[in-house]
């Protein structure tokens, strides 16, 4: 069976550090990767906790940010800029940047990288993950029993909220 990598920005970490089965995360994915950039936005103590936990355990690591990624990054937020959705930030266009290098699943509720995703076509082909989708992959890899249910818990407990175009997607009413 093929080992799925991933990187999450810090949108997704503060939110999924909320839910109750956030170890399940590893259950799908090998290794999660974050970036320096990501680690220094984190001032909480649970996201701390939580990444000190993994990274013990060899199943969160930490990717340096390269020159070559910096760069990349700081393209990706000057094309998105000139979009009338939200740009992308630059931890989270190193996690994109990041994600097509290294064939990552970029675990992010950044629009703006979501938009990049769009507009840029060298980033098209990159796996872009919300949270939401994420507890539909474990769903559909039996982890999850009842997925509307744990995407309301979710909702409830991270009080993030989806567009109803991605509710409806998954055919949830909220």
């Amino acid at each position: 069976m093929q080992s799925i990598n991933a990187i999450m920005d810090t949108s997704f970490l503060i939110d999924w550090v909320r839910y109750e089965n956030r170890d399940l995360l590893f259950d799908y994915y090998n290794i999660v990767f974050i970036t320096e950039s990501v680690l220094y936005e984190i001032r909480t103590e649970k996201p701390l906790l939580w990444i000190s936990e993994w990274l013990a355990k060899g199943r969160i690591k930490i990717l340096e940010e390269t020159t070559d990624v910096r760069r990349k990054a700081l393209l990706i937020i000057d094309m998105t800029r000139g979009i009338p959705l939200r740009s992308a930030d630059y931890p989270e266009a190193v996690c994109l940047a990041l994600g097509k290098e290294l064939n990552l699943d970029v675990l992010t509720e950044n629009g703006g990288v979501f938009a990049a995703k769009e507009i840029i076509e060298e980033y098209s082909s990159v796996n872009v993950y919300r949270g939401i989708d994420v507890l539909y992959l474990l769903s559909q890899k039996g982890l999850i029993k009842d997925f509307i249910s744990e995407v309301k818990k979710y909702i409830n407990v991270t009080k993030h909220t989806y567009s109803r175009e991605i509710l409806e997607k998954y055919g949830i009413e909220i």
